[in-house]
C-alpha cells in the first residue's frame, strides 16, 4: 500500500483525512461521553444521512443540486439537528434526553423516504453509509482540513469552560461560565465533524469513532488528560489499521475502522481483566 499511497492522489486524500478524523472524533468525543450524551453523535448521523439522500434525490432534477457535492446538505442539516436538539433540551429541562431519539427518528423518516424516491442513486449513497476510499477528494480533504483547525482551535480556548461544563454543570454556571453558548458552538462543531466524516468512516459508523476510542481510553487512564490521549492514540490505531486492512481486503474502509477500534477495546478490556486477577492474588499472598 506504501507504494500505491504515493502513486494515487485519491489514496492520499482517504489516508490523510483518516488521521485528522482520527484526531478530532475521539477529541470531541471525550466530552461527548463523559456527559453522558455518546447516543447525540448517532442522532446527527442520521440527520446528516436525511441530507445526503435529499441532496441526491434533488440532483436529479434541480440543476443546483446536480453540481453540489452533497456532503455540504449531509453538514447542513446535521447543524440544523444539532440547533434544533439544543433547543428540544431546552424545552424538555427534566427530560433533556427525549431531544435524541426525537431528532433521530426524524433524520430516519426524512432518510427512508428520499431513499424510497431514489431513482439510480442507491450506488452513491452506500458509500456515504459505510464510507469509501476512492470516493474521498482534495476538496473532502481540504474541508476536513478547515474543520479540524475549529476544533481545535475551539477546545485550546474554551478547554477549561467545556471541562466544567462537562463534570458540574451547576458549579459552571455559578462561576460565570456562558454554558449555553458554549454547548450550542460545541454541538455545531459536533455536526461539521459528523458531516466532514461520513465519507471515510460513512454516516451509519461514525458515532462509533467518536465514542469506542473514548471507551477503551477510560479503562486505560487515571486522569482527564490521560484519558484525552489515550483516545487519540486509540483513534488514529483503529485509522491506520482500518484502513490497510480495507486496502488489502478490498472492502468499505468504515467498517474495518470501527471493527478494529472494537477489537482494541476487548483487548484493553481483557488486559484489564488479567492485571485486576493478579492484583486479587499479589493481595492475597501479602494476607495470607
Amino acid at each position: 500500500m506504501i507504494s500505491a499511497l504515493l502513486t494515487y492522489e485519491f489514496l492520499q486524500n482517504a489516508f490523510l483525512s483518516g488521521l485528522i478524523i482520527g484526531i478530532i472524533a475521539p477529541l470531541l468525543g471525550l466530552f461527548i461521553v463523559v456527559r453522558r450524551l455518546a447516543l447525540i453523535a448517532d442522532a446527527l448521523s442520521h440527520v446528516a444521512l436525511a441530507g445526503i439522500a435529499g441532496s441526491l434525490f434533488l440532483s436529479q432534477s434541480v440543476l443546483f443540486f446536480s453540481a453540489l457535492n452533497p456532503v455540504y446538505l449531509g453538514m447542513a442539516t446535521a447543524v440544523g439537528g444539532s440547533l434544533l436538539i439544543e433547543k428540544l433540551r431546552g424545552a424538555y429541562k427534566h427530560f433533556e434526553e427525549l431531544a435524541i431519539p426525537i431528532i433521530l427518528s426524524a433524520g430516519i423518516g426524512f432518510g427512508a423516504i428520499f431513499i424510497s424516491l431514489a431513482k439510480g442513486f442507491s450506488s452513491d449513497l452506500m458509500g456515504y453509509l459505510f464510507g469509501s476510499v476512492s470516493a474521498v477528494s482534495r476538496q473532502d480533504l481540504w474541508i476536513i482540513v478547515i474543520i479540524a483547525i475549529i476544533v481545535i482551535v475551539y477546545i485550546r480556548l474554551v478547554y477549561k469552560e467545556l471541562f466544567a461544563l462537562s463534570f458540574d454543570s451547576e458549579y459552571a454556571k455559578i462561576s460565570g461560565v456562558r454554558g449555553k453558548v458554549i454547548q450550542t458552538i460545541f454541538m455545531i462543531i459536533v455536526a461539521l465533524v459528523i458531516g466532514a466524516s461520513m465519507r471515510i468512516v460513512g454516516i451509519l459508523l461514525v458515532s462509533s469513532l467518536m465514542t469506542i476510542p473514548v471507551a477503551a481510553a477510560i479503562q486505560l487512564a487515571k486522569s482527564f488528560k490521560g484519558a484525552m490521549l489515550y483516545s487519540l492514540i486509540i483513534g488514529e490505531l483503529s485509522v491506520i489499521i482500518g484502513l490497510f486492512s480495507a486496502y488489502y481486503l478490498d472492502i468499505a474502509p468504515g467498517g474495518t475502522i470501527v471493527i478494529t477500534s472494537i477489537v482494541i477495546l476487548l483487548a484493553v478490556l481483557g488486559w484489564n481483566k488479567v492485571k485486576g486477577r493478579k492484583r486479587n492474588r499479589i493481595v492475597k499472598g501479602e494476607f495470607a
